[in-house]
């Protein structure tokens, strides 16, 4: 157990350096500059590039010009490498007929809103609402994003009554819920200088009650809908795994969590551990090592498309 606690601080040391560190750098993308200009030859290769995608294009048929295009200024729109993070997933929903009318709403925390995504594409609800709308046949569909850093089950609760977000409930089909990662961080905080497994047993009979309000708000405002609780994942387990402790917390807020779902009407619950288990891709953002990066929003995005398809398909 003192290792455990040793790792914790180290961990908690590194993460408020992080967050330091980037309160003074900034979101920017950042390089190393050499001290040597490179444009012209940037300049040169790039006018050569677009050189011979011109003449490409002079030998194509007007429909196939016409789809190239078309199909660039999709890319351009999507951002650099993005094709790359989703298309497997917009190729699960290619012949996916999704109903015109359908409302899917997103609430939670950090993963919700997309922290992590260096595409700037709103995370796995981004790429989830892109692969929906692939299919050119259907009616675009957009979803409701209120995703917020840092929100734990007691604060969304509380932004769950803003008359924007409770709106959006009331006509949701769909409700996708990300919550309880900062629940657990706001256990390390409080009990930083004396912190053991047994603070995080205390605090789960509070969080399991607000979980419950949760649906149960939602519910009052209408029962019809169908919510989607996607579970927590353990970002520690690439540098802690010899701390068993780590993971059993994380199992023990999905256990709970599990056993909620339970005993509600219409909710789902999507587990997304997995996903980072054993994993030989990078799927963490590489600024604070916690939360997904692109691909491991796709993954997520993967998933869930997999559990609400019977529900949007026509």
């Amino acid at each position: 157990m003192r290792k455990f606690l040793w790792m914790i601080a180290v961990f908690m040391c590194l993460l408020i350096f992080g967050i330091i560190s980037l309160f003074y750098m900034g979101n920017g993308n950042f390089e190393e500059d050499s001290g040597q200009s490179t444009a012209p030859q940037h300049q040169e290769k790039n006018a050569q590039q677009q050189k011979d995608k011109d003449q490409e294009k002079e030998k194509k048929s007007p429909d196939e010009k016409q789809a190239a295009e078309s199909a660039e200024n999709n890319d351009s729109n999507l951002g650099d490498g993005i094709r790359e993070v989703f298309n497997s997933v917009i190729a699960g929903a290619k012949t996916l007929f999704v109903q015109d009318d359908i409302k899917i709403v997103a609430i939670g925390d950090s993963l919700t809103q997309g922290v992590g995504d260096g595409t700037n594409n709103g995370g796995y609800v981004g790429i989830l609402e892109k692969s929906i709308n692939s299919n050119e046949e259907a009616e675009d569909i957009t979803i409701a994003n209120y995703g917020k850093r840092g929100n734990r089950t007691d604060q969304l609760l509380e932004r769950m009554k803003q008359d924007e977000i409770s709106s959006s409930l009331n006509d949701a089909d769909i409700v996708l819920i990300t919550i309880g990662a900062n629940d657990v961080m706001k256990v390390v905080k409080s009990n930083f200088r004396n912190l053991n497994y047994q603070e995080f047993v205390n605090a789960q009979a509070g969080y399991k009650q607000r979980l419950k309000q949760i649906f149960d708000q939602i519910h009052t405002k209408n029962p019809d809908a169908s919510i989607y609780l996607l579970g927590l994942y353990n970002p520690f387990n690439s540098y802690f795994k010899s701390i068993p402790e780590l993971s059993r917390i994380m199992s023990d807020y999905n256990r709970i969590s599990k056993e909620v779902v339970k005993n509600q009407d219409n909710v789902t619950f999507i587990p997304i551990k997995g996903i980072f288990t054993g994993s030989e891709e990078e799927l963490l953002w590489q600024e604070d090592h916690f939360h997904p990066n692109e691909k491991g929003y796709k993954k997520i995005a993967e998933r869930v498309l997999d559990y609400i398809k019977p529900e949007i398909k026509q």
